[in-house]
C-alpha cells in the first residue's frame, strides 16, 4: 500500500513538473516575439498599399489610410518604429508564419477559422459585406444565388472570395493589383462583382466615378469585424496592442481617424439594418 501511495505521488508530482516546465516554455515562447520585436525598436507590418481608404499611397506616393494610421499610432504608443513591407493579401499569412513580418495591417476579417490559425488584436473597424456590381444591370444578380455562374474578383484567401465560390461563382484572382483592375473588370463585364467590406467598396467605386458602377441596392448581409493580424503564439504582442488600441478608442484617436479616412466612425458598429445569412464563418 505504501509503496502504491509512493509511485502515485511520484506521478502526480512528475505531472506537475512537467506541465510547470510546458508552461514556462509556452510562456517563454510567448514573449519571445514581443522581445525580439523590443530589442530591434521597430514592428515590421504587411500591408497592400491598394485598398483606398485603408492601405494605399495617396497623390504625394505616400502610404497611408484608415488601417496604416492605426499602426503608426500603436507604434508611437508603443515606442516602436513602425515599417511597412507590401504585399497582397494572399502573401500575409505566409509572412506572418516566416517572420518576415510581425502583424498583417490589411483589414484581416475576423472569423472563428482564421482565429484557429493566427491571434488578432481587438476590431478597431466594424462593417458589413457588399457587392460591387454594374451601375446598368446590377451584373444580372438579385440574390446571392445568383452569383452561380458569375466570376467574382478577389484575392483567394479572404472570406469575400470563399463566399463567393460558395455561392457557385468563379473567383478571378489578381495578386496585390490596385482597386482600379478589379472594378474596370466589372465594368467591362470581364467579371461580374467583386464581395468586400461596405467602406473599402464604398470607396473603391467612388473614386472612379467613370465606371459602370455602384454597390449592389440590396445586397447588405453580415457584419463584419477587422482586427490587425499575428501569430497565434504572441499574446504578449496582441495584449501590448490591445493595450493601446483601447486608449486610442478611449481618448478619439479610432473615431477621427475612421472620419478623416471613411467620412463616417468605422470605429463604431454601423447603426445599419443587413441581413443575416447563416453559415458564412469560413
Amino acid at each position: 500500500m505504501r509503496k502504491n501511495i509512493f509511485v502515485f505521488s511520484f506521478i502526480f508530482l512528475a505531472t506537475l513538473l512537467l506541465a510547470a516546465c510546458g508552461s514556462a516554455d509556452q510562456e517563454e515562447g510567448t514573449d519571445e516575439h514581443w522581445e525580439s520585436i523590443q530589442e530591434k525598436g521597430e514592428i515590421v507590418a504587411g500591408t497592400s498599399g491598394t485598398l483606398i481608404g485603408a492601405s494605399y499611397y495617396d497623390e504625394n506616393d505616400e502610404l497611408t489610410g484608415y488601417t496604416v494610421e492605426i499602426m503608426r499610432e500603436i507604434g508611437e504608443r508603443l515606442d516602436l518604429e513602425v515599417s511597412f513591407e507590401i504585399m497582397g493579401a494572399d502573401d500575409l499569412a505566409t509572412a506572418i508564419n516566416s517572420g518576415r513580418i510581425d502583424v498583417g495591417a490589411n483589414d484581416a476579417t475576423i472569423t472563428e477559422t482564421n482565429q484557429e490559425k493566427f491571434g488578432f488584436t481587438d476590431p478597431y473597424k466594424y462593417s458589413y459585406i457588399v457587392a460591387a456590381v454594374r451601375e446598368s444591370d446590377n451584373s444580372g444578380i438579385e440574390t446571392l444565388e445568383d452569383l452561380e455562374g458569375k466570376k467574382a474578383g478577389g484575392a483567394a484567401s479572404t472570406i469575400y472570395s470563399q463566399i463567393a465560390e460558395h455561392y457557385g461563382a468563379e473567383v478571378v484572382t489578381y495578386g496585390n493589383a490596385p482597386n482600379e483592375a478589379y472594378l474596370s473588370d466589372i465594368s467591362t463585364a470581364r467579371t461580374d462583382l467583386v464581395l468586400n467590406d461596405y467602406y473599402l467598396t464604398k470607396f473603391g467605386v467612388a473614386a472612379f466615378p467613370d465606371f459602370d458602377l455602384h454597390l449592389h441596392p440590396t445586397l447588405k448581409f453580415n457584419p463584419t469585424e477587422q482586427a490587425l493580424m499575428m501569430p497565434k503564439e504572441s499574446t504578449t504582442l496582441q495584449e501590448e496592442m490591445n493595450g493601446a488600441l483601447n486608449d486610442m478608442r478611449e481618448d478619439g484617436t479610432l473615431s477621427e481617424l475612421a472620419k478623416e479616412f471613411y467620412e463616417e466612425d468605422a470605429s463604431q458598429e454601423p447603426d445599419v439594418e443587413v441581413e443575416i445569412v447563416e453559415g458564412l464563418d469560413f
